[in-house]
């Protein structure tokens, strides 16, 4: 990997951010990206259709045939945008690629953005829900480990907190091995990340400590493709409640002999009704991190797992 910006890089479909490059010269807003998500993220837009060549207004285009590899169609003049919408794709990748992005919030529904259930037309005008827009398809291909998400589905809690936390966890795996790194900084890098990890997949948790456990027995490139590899596999499994439970009773095992028992039953109070769903997970987390602040616990007060990302973002109050 080559040197990382300190800005986190976001691609962002055009008419998301208020670019009229849509089929009717309108666009689609998303409010969350205009406005929560600029003081944390530098935005790049792209707009596929406008971007291959196509007019605004122009009309409308669907994906046809096999949805393993569909066609971008305008159905009304029978123009096939395939062939060209396919090369540009694969050049614009590859600039994205050296434009170091983070992540990429996609248009829902779009023949060339959508992600998700792009419906693909058949040969008798029947729908197939299982196609991907040509240009998202290009993007996720060339860039397999980029966190990527809808502007819809961001609407749930927690794919949005998953979809935030995994940007700035690609953006500090890209820091550690930017350059030349060093086993020391892998090691310290996998200790801060552990709870974290625990959370979303305790089976991928306990290969990457297999994997670091043993790094002076792998090539440098190998072993930075395989640990990058699970560790953003990882994060991409949806963290659970009960897997939450299990980190923060962990982190709370920390506090032992430091803060006395009244206290300690106080936390793992909270950590239950956690549990139960009383609570969302910001509660015992903010319990957890007033007590480690106060008497600098070692080793868990710089875990990733207590501040994945900005607390302003207040992903955790709704999950």
């Amino acid at each position: 990997m080559n040197e990382v910006s300190s800005e986190i890089r976001v691609g962002v479909s055009a008419c998301l951010l208020g670019q009229e490059v849509r089929y009717d010269g309108g666009h689609k807003r998303f409010r969350y990206a205009t406005g929560v998500l600029t003081t944390y993220f530098a935005l790049v837009p792209v707009c596929p259709e406008v971007e291959v060549g196509m007019s605004i207004p122009r009309e409308t285009i669907r994906l046809e045939g096999d949805p393993e590899r569909p066609r971008v169609v305008a159905p009304a003049s029978g123009r096939d945008w395939t062939a060209p919408m396919r090369t540009w794709s694969a050049k614009r990748t590859r600039e994205l690629v050296d434009d170091d992005l983070c992540g990429f919030i996609f248009k829902k529904n779009s023949p060339s953005c959508g992600v998700f259930r792009v419906k693909v037309y058949g040969k008798k005008g029947v729908p197939n829900p299982k196609g991907r827009g040509l240009f998202a398809a290009a993007f996720i291909a060339a860039n397999p480990l980029v966190p990527v998400e809808e502007e819809g589905r961001l609407g749930d809690a927690h794919l949005r907190e998953n979809f935030i936390e995994r940007v700035f966890a690609y953006h500090r795996l890209k820091a550690l091995f930017a350059g030349r790194w060093k086993r020391g900084a892998v090691v310290a890098f996998h200790s801060r990340e552990k709870y974290l990890l625990m959370a979303h997949s305790p089976r991928h948790y306990k290969e990457l400590g297999q994997l670091v456990a043993a790094v002076a027995e792998h090539r440098p490139a190998e072993f930075r493709d395989r640990y990058c590899t699970l560790y953003m596999e990882c994060l991409g499994t949806l963290a659970t409640v009960r897997r939450h439970v299990n980190a923060l009773q962990h982190v709370a095992g920390h506090l032992r002999g430091v803060i006395g028992a009244e206290e300690q039953r106080r936390v793992l109070a909270c950590i239950h009704d956690f549990g139960e769903g009383l609570v969302p997970l910001v509660v015992p987390m903010t319990l957890l991190k007033h007590y480690i602040e106060i008497h600098r616990v070692p080793y868990v007060q710089d875990q990733s797992y207590l501040n994945p990302h900005p607390r302003e973002l207040m992903l955790r109050n709704h999950v």
